[in-house]
């Protein structure tokens, strides 16, 4: 039985087979990384606004801290569901539809008259993005070759990253220029909702059902594919996954995520009330602290697999990296309450971002603990750990914050989180990484 690929790829021309691979690929995942952008700036627009809504709708820190968190809620309750519809639908419907609905509820988050309605429109937003990461996952593996799927994974990464750098300035900007948060929100969620548009006339579940695609890229991607089983780095033989794997696997990724959305969704109150930095300062500096975020991505990425590529062991390079992330996540936030200075206070807040950003390489770990067959579920597993922690960290701030009244003892629990992160990556087995 023949593939669609390969039926397209027999049918070339002969000449086509001289002709120059299209970059269709790349830009599909230009794309994703736009989706992903946008999907951040709406996402850490509540997280810039909070300190202006908090006082028009008088919410209590802890309350604050359930609205930011409700995002989480269904958002992990969606992971495993939306991947299950992914594989059945195929990711450009799914994608377009998320994308359609998430811009529609940040558009009504604008029209919030309380807390109760806030939440809600959070909470909606939160299981409309559900599935954009594990599309971004699916069309890795539907239209990269296996060497070029670590850039496909980076970049959507970075995407992110770079939407919370921008979004954190944009949103700012729009906050001060129009006077009104609500109509920062409801700009940002047209322009999303626009972008659906995008996602469905440019995405394909197919490469050789893309208008614009070559018999050549189709050629590179399916012949790609073959050499890389031909060489052991396709489906193998299950290994069954230790408990201590899953362990250090689900754990890990639950106190790396408290320390990243720590620092998205409390980040900016952090610098608004313990810094006092007014809206235009606080874009700036999200901005650039986000911005070293989106660098040590990909200098994360891009450095595992150049000390690869020279003979380093997959699992030495992966630990080593994930450790030197845990330590500086510890010692970074040990050391911020005592430095005075808002100036130097940015800069370590950006050099935390830098090393919690090395934590993307939780992402390669799926595919060397399981084979083939079980690597999304795997994968899914991961990312509802990962999202339990998101949903845990906003309301255990806010509490914090309620009933100890100092960001300094929430500096300590992020530091702590560093630590177990690291501990955690140790216990995973990667002793059977391919390649």
């Amino acid at each position: 039985m023949t593939t669609p690929i390969a039926e397209a790829a027999s049918a070339a021309p002969e000449h086509a087979a001289d002709a120059a691979p299209t970059s269709v690929r790349w830009r599909i995942f230009a794309v994703i990384f736009v989706l992903v952008m946008m999907n951040l700036l709406d996402r850490i627009s509540l997280s810039i606004a909070m300190p202006t809504i908090g006082k028009e709708f008088m919410l209590q820190p802890a309350m604050q801290g359930l609205i930011l968190s409700s995002f989480f809620w269904a958002y992990a309750a969606l992971q495993i569901p939306g991947g299950w519809l992914i594989d059945r639908f195929g990711p450009r419907r799914i994608l377009t539809g998320s994308t359609l609905l998430w811009g529609l509820s940040q558009t009504i988050a604008g029209c919030a008259t309380g807390a109760v309605s806030l939440l809600a429109t959070r909470f909606a937003l939160g299981a409309a993005e559900a599935p954009l990461f594990p599309s971004g996952a699916k069309l890795n593996a539907l239209w990269l070759a296996p060497g070029e799927r670590s850039r496909g994974a980076v970049l959507v990464d970075a995407g992110g990253l770079f939407g919370a750098a921008l979004g954190g300035m944009a949103i700012s900007w729009l906050i001060v220029s129009f006077h009104s948060w609500r109509t920062a929100f409801v700009i940002a969620g047209l322009v999303t909702t626009a972008m659906s548009w995008l996602a469905w006339r440019q995405v394909r579940d197919d490469p050789a059902r893309h208008p614009s695609v070559n018999q050549a890229e189709i050629a590179h991607i399916r012949q790609a594919s073959a050499v890389s089983t031909a060489n052991g780095q396709g489906d193998t033989a299950a290994v069954p996954m230790r408990v201590r794997s899953w362990f250090g696997l689900t754990v890990g990724r639950a106190s790396w995520a408290m320390v990243n959305f720590g620092l998205l969704t409390w980040g900016p109150s952090y610098l608004a009330h313990a810094r006092g930095f007014d809206l235009k300062q606080l874009g700036m500096a999200t901005f650039f602290i986000f911005i070293a975020g989106a660098l040590g991505c990909l200098a994360s990425g891009f450095g595992a697999d150049a000390l690869i590529q020279r003979g380093w062991p997959r699992a030495r390079v992966l630990k080593s990296i994930l450790t030197f992330s845990g330590l500086c996540i510890f010692a970074v936030f040990m050391l911020l309450p005592h430095v005075a200075d808002s100036v130097e206070a940015v800069i370590l807040l950006s050099a935390a971002a830098f090393v919690v950003s090395f934590g993307s390489l939780y992402w390669s770990m799926p595919a060397i603990l399981a084979d083939r067959s079980r690597v999304g579920i795997v994968g899914s597993i991961m990312n509802f750990a990962g999202s339990l922690g998101g949903m845990l960290i906003p309301i255990i701030v806010g509490l914090i914050l309620q009933y100890v009244g100092t960001y300094d003892t929430v500096l300590q629990f992020l530091a702590g989180c560093g630590v177990v992160y690291m501990l955690c990556t140790q216990l995973i087995d990667l002793k059977h990484a391919n390649g």
